[in-house]
């Protein structure tokens, strides 16, 4: 069974879902079934529960928008993808709050050439767990915020917390 619970936040709610301790989807909206329809049909046939507390998770997700910037970076996680998309989560986890990559450097970190920008763009926009897989912390080389899955808004909320600007 999935648990999901929705956490209020700053920045909008946030429905986290976690199966045995390890979080597989979470992302900005106040419906957990939005992120639900999101996994992967084995995981689905699971079923989930909205409960009123996650524990662990969900003390990180308070004490990262109280100020522990670091809060988020031990939760464990998982998401399906192939082994290139998997090491460029790994990745994005390895970027830490109050800085920014872009998807070439973050290509580059994770052993593929700066070419492979595409493929970054490609694992931040197919990301399931916001923000503890933290693709708000990948910006165009161009410039701007770039695009994100719950608005640029959030993304620019979020990178203005863990740059102090709050």
């Amino acid at each position: 069974m999935i648990d999901a619970q929705v956490l209020p936040t700053p920045v909008g709610e946030l429905s986290v879902l976690v199966r045995d301790g390890v979080i597989v989807a979470a992302g900005f909206t106040r419906e957990p079934k939005e992120m639900f329809v999101r996994l992967a049909p084995a995981l689905q046939a699971e079923g989930m529960t909205v409960v009123d507390d996650l524990g662990p998770v969900s003390r990180a997700v308070r004490d990262y928008f109280a100020g522990d910037l670091d809060a988020l970076d031990e939760i464990p996680v998982e998401q399906p993808g192939s082994h290139r998309r998997k090491a460029l989560h790994q990745a994005l986890r390895e970027v830490k709050a109050g800085t920014t990559v872009t998807y070439a450097e973050l290509a580059e970190r994770a052993g593929l050439p700066r070419s492979a920008a595409r493929a970054a763009g490609g694992a931040c926009a197919q990301n399931l767990i916001a923000p503890f897989v933290p693709c708000h912390r990948v910006l165009p080389s161009t410039g701007g915020f770039g695009g994100y899955y719950y608005g640029t808004a959030v993304k620019e909320r979020l990178l203005a917390h863990e740059s102090g600007r709050r």
